[in-house]
């Protein structure tokens, strides 16, 4: 029971990574806000975390939307009163494509999604957590975030500054009592390519990341990734703050 009495918001909670962290931080005694944009999915994990005995609220919405973040840091304080713990999990992947290819509507996509998303939810939480006098931000990186070698050029810039918003973040309010921890994902079985239309991907980038997708030493499971994010987002890690934390089986030290 780890996170017994604290208030968790985790986001893209409906599938993959984000449901097996509602999973795991339910069991562990968190009380739950997740969000979702796909409905049928928010419902579903919202229906497993009650039938284990868990608490939970679902918000259907787009965290590239402010007012969207908002219904979430909403719901959490009407409901619980507080938040402890915001793990900012919801992605969107790219096409491959190099930045002479690039789609301008990718981009602008994977800049929404995988970096407004985490600015919104952060300016909305920290002024509670500062209130709190604590807090725990916990943000869903990749291993694009620290090369340039794992996917096309809008993905991979907005991991790169999904890793820069942590820091920051970790250094400004950590005398405030506030954390804020970054994991650097690598290859999990998850459906996050079914946010882009595959049959336009960048075959050409594909085949030249390839050799590096090759030394990849295994797929993750999204409880591998739901474990550490439970360990940052818990106080057994009230020391770790502004860390790029790797799960991907040894993927980074290539």
């Amino acid at each position: 029971m780890r996170l017994e009495g604290k208030v968790a918001i985790i986001t893209g909670a409906g599938s993959g990574m984000g449901r097996a962290m509602a999973n795991l931080f339910a069991k562990e005694g968190a009380k739950l806000v997740v969000g979702e944009w796909h409905q049928e999915t928010l419902d579903e994990v919202v229906a497993e975390v009650k039938a284990a005995g868990g608490e939970i609220l679902g918000v259907q919405g787009n965290v590239a939307e402010q007012v969207d973040c908002a219904m979430m840091v909403d719901a959490a304080m009407n409901a619980y009163g507080r938040i402890d713990a915001l793990c900012n999990n919801a992605g969107v992947m790219d096409q491959f494509a190099g930045v002479a290819e690039m789609d301008d509507a990718i981009f602008d996509r994977c800049m929404a999604v995988n970096v407004k998303g985490p600015v919104n939810l952060s300016r909305l939480v920290i002024p509670i957590m500062k209130k709190q006098g604590a807090g725990a931000i916990v943000n869903s990186a990749s291993a694009a975030g620290m090369g340039g070698a794992s996917a096309g050029a809008a993905y991979t810039m907005s991991k790169h500054a999904v890793i820069g918003l942590t820091k920051n973040t970790a250094f400004r309010y950590a005398k405030e009592g506030i954390r804020c921890n970054a994991m650097v994902i690598g290859a999990v079985n998850t459906n996050i390519m079914a946010s882009v239309d595959q049959s336009k991907m960048d075959m050409e980038a594909l085949g030249v990341m390839g050799p590096w997708h090759a030394l990849s030493p295994g797929t993750l499971e999204p409880i591998d990734v739901a474990r550490l994010a439970l360990f940052l987002a818990s106080d057994e890690a009230s020391a770790i703050n502004g860390a790029t934390v790797n799960v991907d089986k040894g993927w980074g030290a290539v």
